[in-house]
């Protein structure tokens, strides 16, 4: 089996509404989907991250295809040590992650097909029936939180996702109606995305704690690491790291300096399913929990996601997705995700899942039209002098 062609190709998707942090107002999903072809008529697919501007992402899948056309599928270690080191991407590691994420889900896709075998197998097989998933709930007022929140536990859902750290006095409204709205047991994580300071995250945690936080995820910037280490020791609600799992090496030391309690992140930030799967398997050897991350994506990152999930020991609930809120996909039958918490065993072979041909296709030509969902809005440039 050999490589006989690698096609990127971008498209956007629209979510239903729009997506509100402190760091992200985006109003869809834009990717670059990759098409791999070998020489006995497989076709993989992968999913890459486009972050804040996808034709990097796409022209570096596109400097790839010379690199790899002709390689052994199942060299994908050793392609994804080419193309790190030989290829020198280590020089820009994040943007070699989202683009080579694709790339690396493609390789695992053809594998899985040429062994006959679904993609969970290729990972040490199941550890777990189904993985659980969590509510996002849209950014709004305490009204808005709760409306969403009571239509989440009629969905079966137990785990509440909201962002904070734009208000902090409005915030501490919306977490108490989604306290009511969701009665004693459901779980509420919030996430700051690294917009507190040491001393706020102390303050304001106490605060949010009245209504019983299951963990914050990331409450301050990563850097250094010691800022995390501070709000982990200094009160009792469980941190969970994100935006500071950028690179292998990063997430090495949040796990060796036992940093956090959890750890949420994907092969998007680590490069392949194959370093997110050996350092899930690391932090459960310190006693850490592990939480699948969402950048916004399409169901083939999802789905490669969900198959490495079943294998994970330490995987909790209320893991991050965002197919409830797409308005559309490019595969041909919709994710369980989009209607439910809870994701199953996937039937067949490789991800388990079928691109769209002529979905594929509207969504390229909607990015064409349109461009990317970027991760930010015009307005949000503001002078400190208009603020």
């Amino acid at each position: 089996m050999k490589i006989t062609s690698i096609e990127p190709t971008i498209v956007s998707v629209p979510y239903s509404h729009r997506e509100t942090s402190s760091r992200v107002q985006r109003d869809g999903v834009t990717a670059v989907v990759v098409k791999i072809t070998t020489d006995d008529g497989l076709v993989g697919w992968g999913e890459s991250c486009p972050g804040p501007n996808v034709e990097s992402v796409y022209e570096v899948v596109r400097s790839a295809v010379p690199l790899f056309t002709g390689r052994d599928p199942w060299e994908r270690d050793a392609m994804a040590a080419d193309f790190y080191g030989t290829a020198h991407w280590f020089h820009r590691e994040m943007t070699g992650h989202f683009a080579f994420a694709g790339i690396d889900m493609a390789l695992n896709d053809l594998c899985g097909k040429a062994a006959g075998q679904p993609l969970y197998n290729l990972f040490g097989g199941l550890r777990r029936p189904n993985v659980d998933y969590f509510c996002y709930l849209a950014y709004g007022s305490p009204e808005d939180v709760a409306t969403q929140a009571r239509a989440g536990v009629a969905a079966g859902y137990s785990v509440f996702y909201l962002k904070v750290g734009l208000n902090f006095a409005a915030e501490c409204d919306m977490v108490a109606a989604l306290r009511q709205a969701i009665g004693p047991t459901g779980r509420i994580r919030i996430d700051a995305n690294g917009s507190w300071t040491v001393n706020e995250a102390i303050r304001y945690l106490a605060e949010f704690d009245r209504h019983h936080i299951d963990f914050v995820e990331q409450p301050v910037w990563p850097e250094p690491v010691e800022n995390m280490i501070e709000v982990r020791s200094r009160q009792p609600v469980a941190v969970c790291a994100n935006e500071g799992l950028w690179r292998l090496c990063d997430v090495h030391e949040i796990i060796k300096r036992r940093a956090v309690d959890t750890l949420c992140f994907s092969s998007n930030w680590v490069g392949t399913l194959a370093a997110f799967h050996r350092l899930s398997w690391a932090a459960h050897q310190e006693g850490l929990t592990v939480c699948r991350h969402t950048h916004g994506e399409l169901g083939l990152m999802a789905a490669a996601s969900q198959h490495v999930c079943l294998t994970l020991p330490n995987l909790v609930d209320g893991n991050q997705q965002v197919a409830a809120m797409m308005a559309d996909d490019i595969l041909q039958q919709p994710l369980p995700t989009a209607s439910g918490p809870t994701w199953g065993i996937p039937d067949g072979v490789g991800l388990g899942v079928e691109v769209d041909a002529d979905k594929l296709q509207q969504y390229h030509e909607l990015y064409r039209r349109q461009g990317q969902f970027l991760p930010y809005q015009a307005e949000m440039f503001v002078s400190p002098r208009d603020r």
